[in-house]
Parts: C-alpha cells; sequence; structure tokens
C-alpha cells in the first residue's frame, strides 16, 4: 500500500558514522514511522561499488566510497581467488551490504531501540539487474545477540 515502504538511497547503500542525512531518515523511521524491518539492499553491477576500486579518482566521491576501498583490501586475498571480475565485483557488492547492516545497527538508533524493547530488524539483500532476483544475504540482525554472533562469522563463501 502507498506509504507502507520508507525508502533512503544513496551512492553504494552506505551508512557513515556522520551522515546527518542517512542517520535522520534512520531516526524518522524507527522512532516516528515505527518500522520493525529496515533493509539495506545493494545490487549487483553497482557503480558506486565498481568505482571506488577502478583506481581512478573520482573527487568528492572518494571519500564516500572509501569503507568500500577499506573493504576491498581487508578481503583482496578472498576476492582474488574468484573467476573474474565481474564475479569479485558482486562478492564486493556483497561484502558492502553486509558492512552496512552492521553500521545500521551499530548507530544509537537501533541500538536505543532494542534496548527499550522494540523489535527491530536489519536485513541484508542484494539485487540482481541482469535477473530482477533478490537475494537474501541472510545477515538479518534483530538483537545485540545476533550481532555479536554474525561477527564472528567468518564473511560468506
Amino acid at each position: 500500500e502507498p506509504g507502507e515502504v520508507f525508502v533512503h538511497r544513496n551512492v553504494a547503500n552506505l551508512l557513515h558514522p556522520g551522515d546527518l542525512n542517512g542517520l535522520s531518515v534512520l531516526q524518522f523511521a524507527v522512532e516516528v514511522l515505527r518500522v520493525s524491518h529496515i533493509i539495506v539492499c545493494g545490487h549487483y553491477g553497482c557503480g558506486g561499488v565498481a568505482a571506488a576500486v577502478d583506481g581512478q579518482r573520482h573527487g568528492l566521491i572518494d571519500h564516500w566510497l572509501r569503507p568500500i576501498k577499506d573493504l576491498h583490501e581487508r578481503f583482496e586475498a578472498d576476492l582474488s581467488t574468484l573467476p573474474d571480475a565481474r564475479a569479485r565485483l558482486a562478492r564486493l557488492c556483497e561484502l558492502n551490504v553486509e558492512q552496512t547492516v552492521m553500521r545500521v545497527v551499530q548507530t544509537p538508533v537501533v541500538q536505543d531501540a532494542w534496548r527499550s524493547g522494540r523489535l527491530l530488524s536489519v536485513h541484508g539483500w542484494v539485487y540482481g539487474l541482469d535477473d530482477g532476483v533478490i537475494r537474501d544475504l541472510e545477515c538479518t540482525i534483530s538483537s545485540n545477540h545476533d550481532a555479536r554472533r554474525f561477527r564472528r562469522q567468518p564473511a560468506a563463501e
């Protein structure tokens, strides 16, 4: 129904700790609209993710994309085992969604909601532009217990 989905979009579905726009949207959704599900949804072939690792300078957006560049460096050995550049970029899109899910659950907004007993889940999905399929990355976090468990698990293959 109209009004049942509240959407915030940005380049490469990132959430920086100082992103007042993203944090304001999150706070409004959780505290005013009382959403019970937050979905971080990236997409395969993401231009932002590709720009983060293409070795080119893009200006101010390089600062925005820095977390993806850091993620790429952190998982470079794992990514290099994948068969081609497309597979490596797809996996990096997934890792980026997983990392953003963790950033969302670490915000004071989500922490306060859980502390007050609210039922709130943060999900990580990736959309396939070529096939229209939404893939659940199975990184749903609904509590601090879930977050601790997810952090201990190695990244999905």
